[in-house]
């Protein structure tokens, strides 16, 4: 018998060494997520198509539904824009722990889906912008006119259907890590449900009516948030098309002034996509940048640092002649 002190060992284990993550998890959406997110696509779409005018000119649209809406649209776009896209995707800024958390809550009360997968995807299109691996190029199909009108569906709302699913190890691991955003990013469907019978509660007690409660909720959670994501996916549509160019890059991305406000400054997307991490997307004269004023704002009240402004010599190198 070998004596214990003399047993053979196993070899020590040798550390596992992980490849390159790949940028499509291979499991892909299934097919219940893909129609649970079409859902959530085409549904508030057809209300606003449908039923927004034929019921703001039957009556039932109110000043106390207008009061109601707006400030929601205000607080989740400004969630995308500001917190989701400038800070989280691009760190455009660092923000004070409580607005970060706030930022991350706001955004997902758009319902364009949890914070990470939303990052993730944006990243993976900046990596890609109007080439091969760009989730929602409207070049995706070529340049003929059935193409691209086939691409400009595609890009404003249809690949959100597709089976392909952008792998968030990859692209946002640092938001992965984080337990504060991560938290969010799990409670998504709490802060849906949250966002979404809000206005109603507060159309009922207001009006202390079931009607107040139900206009309430039309305007101020189904019509806000279709026309959030309108805007939203125009930047991935229209200023992928149409548009003009101030600033060079690789990819299609153009200026398209008449998205401005709605947008909160986001269609200024040319110099975006030539200076990404930048803070300001509206940097020529008479650009108007709601978020970026918004970001100034939080700079000035101590919520936000490290804010990378405009550059100016790193915009006259990027200047088209």
């Amino acid at each position: 018998m070998t004596p214990p002190d003399t047993a053979v060992l196993a070899p020590p284990t040798e550390p596992v060494r992980r490849g390159p993550e790949p940028d499509l998890d291979p499991e892909g959406n299934s097919l219940s997520d893909r129609i649970v997110v079409m859902t959530f696509v085409i549904g508030p779409f057809l209300a606003l198509v449908l039923l927004a005018v034929p019921m703001a000119l039957s009556g039932w649209l109110s000043w106390r539904d207008l009061v109601i809406a707006v400030p929601f649209y205000l607080v989740a776009g400004l969630g995308i824009t500001v917190g989701f896209h400038r800070h989280f995707t691009h760190g455009s800024f660092k923000a004070a722990r409580p607005l970060r958390v706030a930022l991350a809550i706001a955004g997902s009360m758009a319902i364009e889906g949890p914070i990470i997968k939303w990052v993730a995807d944006h990243r993976r299109h900046h990596k890609y912008a109007d080439a091969e691996g760009d989730p929602h190029s409207p070049w995706r199909f070529g340049t003929g006119f059935w193409a691209i009108t086939k691409g400009f569906v595609w890009a404003h709302m249809g690949w959100m259907g597709g089976q392909e699913k952008t792998n968030v190890r990859r692209f946002a691991p640092d938001l992965i890590r984080d337990r504060d955003i991560h938290r969010v990013d799990r409670l998504f469907v709490p802060i849906v449900v949250a966002s979404l019978l809000a206005p109603a509660l507060i159309g009922g007690l207001w009006t202390m009516s079931w009607q107040g409660a139900l206009t309430a909720f039309f305007w101020g959670s189904i019509v806000r948030t279709a026309l959030l994501h309108q805007v939203t996916w125009s930047i991935n549509s229209v200023c992928h098309m149409i548009g003009d160019e101030k600033f060079e890059v690789r990819d299609k991305s153009r200026n398209v002034w008449w998205l401005a406000i709605p947008s909160f400054g986001e269609s200024w997307h040319n110099l975006h996509h030539a200076d990404p991490t930048c803070a300001r997307h509206g940097v020529l004269k008479g650009q108007i940048d709601i978020s970026a004023r918004i970001i100034w704002f939080f700079e000035k009240w101590g919520w936000a640092s490290n804010v990378r402004w405009p550059n100016e010599e790193r915009l006259a190198a990027k200047r088209v002649s």
